[in-house]
C-alpha cells in the first residue's frame, strides 16, 4: 500500500473528513500501518482547535473558548477516541470477568462509568485550557493532539490484543508498529512539540509526564483486567494522555 493511501487511510479512520473511497485492497495489517500518521493527523486536528480557541479567546475569552475548542476536536474525530473511553471504563468497572468485560465494551449503549468518565475527562480538558494565555493555549493544543495520537502506538508495542478478531468491523491482525514507523512518530510528535517548548520546556516536560502516567495506569490496568488491550482501550488511551498533558502544561505555564 502506498505511503499517499496510508495517510488518506489514516485521516478516514480517525476523522470524519470526507477523504473519498479507498484504493485497492485492505491488507489485514492496514490499521496498525497507517498508525505512523496518526500524529500527523493529530497536528491538523490541533491546528484547527487552536484556530477556533484564538478567535473565541479574542470574542468570549478562556472558559467559552476552551469549550469551543475542545468541542471542534470532537467533532472532527466523530468522538472516537471518547466513545473509546467511555466504553472502557464502564467494561473495566462493571464487569468481573475478562468476558463479561469486553461484553460491556461492545455494548453501544453507555453506562454510570462510562458517562463520569467521559464528563470528567472534557470538563478537565477544558478546565486546563481554559486558564491558558490565547497564544500559550494555540501551542498547547498543537503539542497535545499529536503526542496524545502517539501514545496508542506506545502501548501497541507492549500488550497483546486482547478483543474477539472475528467481531471487529474492519480487518485486523496482531502486528505492532515497526522501529521505523515508532522513530516517525516520534519525529513528528516532537515537530509539534517545537512551538510549546519555545515557551516553556519544562511544559512539554510536565506535559509528556502527565500523559505518560496516566497512560501507563490505563494500560496497566487493561492488562490486569483483560489482558492486554482492544481498540476502545486505545482509544482510551488517546484521552487521558491528552488530559494528562493538558494537566501537566498547564500546571507551569499557569
Amino acid at each position: 500500500m502506498r505511503e499517499r493511501e496510508l495517510l488518506r487511510n489514516a485521516v478516514r479512520f480517525f476523522t470524519i473528513l470526507p477523504v473519498g473511497a479507498a484504493q485497492g485492497e485492505m491488507t489485514p495489517d492496514w490499521l496498525t500501518r497507517c498508525l505512523k500518521y496518526s500524529p500527523l493527523v493529530g497536528v491538523g486536528i490541533g491546528l484547527v482547535s487552536a484556530a477556533v480557541w484564538l478567535v473565541a479567546s479574542e470574542i468570549w475569552g478562556g472558559t467559552i473558548a476552551a469549550l469551543l475548542a475542545v468541542a471542534v476536536s470532537i467533532a472532527i474525530t466523530g468522538a472516537l477516541h471518547e466513545d473509546g473511553l467511555a466504553d472502557t471504563i464502564d467494561g473495566f468497572g462493571g464487569g468481573w470477568s475478562v468476558e463479561k468485560r469486553l461484553a460491556i465494551m461492545k455494548d453501544s449503549r453507555i453506562g454510570t462509568y462510562g458517562a463520569l468518565a467521559l464528563g470528567l475527562g472534557v470538563a478537565l480538558r477544558v478546565a486546563a485550557l481554559a486558564v491558558l494565555a490565547p497564544w500559550a493555549g494555540v501551542a498547547v493544543l498543537i503539542a497535545v493532539h499529536a503526542a496524545a495520537r502517539a501514545a496508542p502506538a506506545v502501548v501497541m508495542t507492549k500488550l497483546t490484543y486482547s478483543g474477539d478478531v472475528a467481531a471487529m468491523k474492519v480487518p485486523y491482525i496482531q502486528s505492532a508498529p515497526r522501529a521505523d514507523e515508532l522513530l516517525l512518530i516520534l519525529v513528528v510528535t516532537a515537530a509539534a512539540a517545537v512551538p510549546l517548548a519555545l515557551l516553556s520546556v519544562g511544559s512539554v516536560a510536565a506535559g509528556l509526564l502527565g500523559g505518560a502516567a496516566l497512560m501507563a495506569a490505563l494500560a496497566m490496568w487493561a492488562r490486569r483486567l483483560i489482558g492486554g488491550y482492544t481498540g476502545d482501550v486505545l482509544g482510551g488511551i488517546e484521552q487521558v494522555f491528552e488530559i494528562g498533558f493538558l494537566l501537566g502544561a498547564a500546571a507551569v505555564l499557569n
